[in-house]
C-alpha cells in the first residue's frame, strides 16, 4: 500500500530547506516519517509452529499520522457508548467563511476555540429556548479543517441529541421534525455569537495579524471587514436524524480521529507527482511539495483538543445530569438495543491486537506462513532490525 510516509521520506528533506515551518508541523513530519521503521524499535513475532519470524516495529502514536487513529478511534467509540441515550441524533456542521480562512492560519488555537465555543452556544441557546425546545442537549463536537483535496476548510461537525432534558429536570422533551432548528436561524446566530467574540479578542489584542491579514490591525479596515462578513449568510448544515443509537456510533467512526487524508486514498506516487482519490469517483494531482503543504495545513497547536463535548455530554454533568437524563428516557419506555451495549472486546482496557481482530477479523497473532502457529514476541534482535528497518530521515 502507498503511504504519506514516503512522500514524506522522500520529500520531506528538502521541503524543509526551502520553507520554514512551526515546531507542531516539523514534529508531525518527524513522527510520521519514522512512524512503524526500525528508528522507533520494536520487537520479533516469531511462530511457534514453523518457526516463521518478522520484525514489527513501533508507531509513532501521533494524532496526525494516518497509520496511528484506526484503534484510537475503535477505542474512543468503545468509550462513548456508555454515554448513548435511547433518542434520534442530529448531525449538524457549522463552516466558517472562506473570507476567515486567512485570519484562522495566523490564528489556529485561538480561532479554532472561538468556533468550538460559539457553535455549542448557538445550539444549546435554541435548544434552552422554551419556545424551541426548552431542554439541555446533549452535543459531541469534532473539528475538521480540510476539504477531500486537502484545502484549508475549518468546520465542526457536531451531533446532537434529539432532544434534551427538560430545564425543570423533570421530563425528557424530543424534538419533532425532520431537523432539529431551522437552518437560518442557526446560521444567523452562529454568526451573531462567532463575530462578537472574535471582535472581542481583537479589541483584547488576542489575534497575531500578519502576512495576508496584515491590514486588518487597522481598526477602520477590521470593522469593514466585519461588516462584510455580517452581509453574508454563513453556511450550517443539517442532516436528518440518524435511525437509531447504534447508526451514531457507526456514523462517528467516520469523523471522530480522521486525518486529511488516509493512505487507502493515495493512487499513485513518483518523483514528480501524488495522485490521490477526493470524490465521486475523482482525483486530484499535486507535485510532491504542494502536497506536503496541504498536509500540514491541517496540523493542530500542540495540545489542542479536537474532540470537545457539551450541555449533558460535559464532564462535568456526565455522572449527574446525563443519568438523570437516562433515566427520564427509561420512565418514558426508551431503552438502548441490545447491540449499542458495550462489549468486552472493544473496552478500553482491551489488548489491541484482541480489538483489532474484533473490528475487523484480522488475527494478528496468527502465523500468516503455516496459518496454525501463534505468533509470539521475541526481543528484536540488531540483524532482524538492520534487514528490514529504514534509514532515520535527514
Amino acid at each position: 500500500m502507498l503511504e504519506v510516509a514516503e512522500i514524506f521520506r522522500a520529500h520531506g528533506h528538502a521541503y524543509r530547506q526551502a520553507h520554514a515551518l512551526s515546531r507542531d508541523q516539523r514534529a508531525v513530519m518527524r513522527a510520521i516519517e519514522v512512524c512503524r521503521t526500525a528508528v522507533l524499535g520494536g520487537h520479533l513475532d516469531v511462530c511457534d509452529r514453523c518457526g516463521y519470524e518478522r520484525p514489527a516495529y513501533n508507531s509513532c502514536r501521533n494524532r496526525h499520522c494516518p497509520k496511528c487513529q484506526s484503534l484510537s478511534q475503535a477505542r474512543w467509540i468503545a468509550q462513548r457508548k456508555a454515554r448513548l441515550l435511547p433518542t434520534p441524533y442530529f448531525h449538524v456542521v457549522f463552516t466558517l467563511p472562506a473570507a476567515l480562512r486567512p485570519l484562522a492560519l495566523a490564528n489556529r488555537r485561538t480561532l479554532f476555540a472561538l468556533l468550538f465555543a460559539t457553535a455549542s452556544r448557538t445550539l444549546l441557546t435554541l435548544g434552552g429556548d422554551p419556545s424551541r425546545l426548552g431542554a439541555l442537549l446533549g452535543i459531541t463536537a469534532v473539528l475538521h479543517t480540510w476539504t477531500r483535496d486537502l484545502q484549508f476548510h475549518p468546520h465542526l461537525h457536531c451531533i446532537v441529541t434529539g432532544g434534551g432534558l427538560a430545564l425543570d429536570r423533570h421530563r425528557w422533551i424530543t424534538a419533532r421534525g425532520r431537523y432539529l432548528f431551522p437552518v437560518k436561524v442557526l446560521s444567523r446566530l452562529f454568526r451573531g455569537k462567532f463575530l462578537a467574540a472574535l471582535a472581542q479578542a481583537y479589541d483584547k489584542g488576542e489575534l497575531a495579524l500578519r502576512g495576508p491579514c496584515a491590514d486588518l490591525a487597522d481598526p477602520s479596515r477590521f470593522a469593514r471587514f466585519k461588516d462584510h462578513l455580517y452581509r453574508h449568510d454563513w453556511v450550517v448544515y443539517a442532516k436528518r436524524p440518524f435511525a437509531g443509537a447504534t447508526h451514531v456510533f457507526h456514523y462517528l467512526g467516520r469523523y471522530t480521529h480522521r486525518v486529511g487524508i488516509s493512505n487507502q486514498r493515495l493512487q499513485a506516487i513518483d518523483a514528480h507527482a501524488v495522485r490521490f482519490a477526493t470524490k465521486n469517483g475523482r482525483s486530484a494531482t499535486l507535485s510532491p511539495h504542494e502536497f506536503i503543504r496541504r498536509f500540514l495545513l491541517h496540523v493542530l497547536p500542540a495540545g489542542f483538543v479536537k474532540i470537545r463535548h457539551y450541555g449533558l455530554l460535559a464532564p462535568p454533568n456526565v455522572i449527574t445530569l446525563l443519568a438523570t437524563a437516562r433515566q427520564r428516557l427509561a420512565d418514558a419506555g426508551s431503552s438502548l438495543p441490545p447491540a449499542a451495549a458495550s462489549s468486552p472486546a472493544t473496552g478500553a482496557a482491551c489488548d489491541w491486537r484482541t480489538l483489532l481482530r474484533h473490528l475487523t477479523g484480522i488475527d494478528l497473532m496468527r502465523c500468516p506462513r503455516c496459518l496454525t502457529g501463534t505468533l509470539v514476541r521475541h526481543p528484536l534482535r540488531a540483524s532482524a532490525a538492520t534487514r528490514a528497518g529504514r534509514a532515520p530521515p535527514r
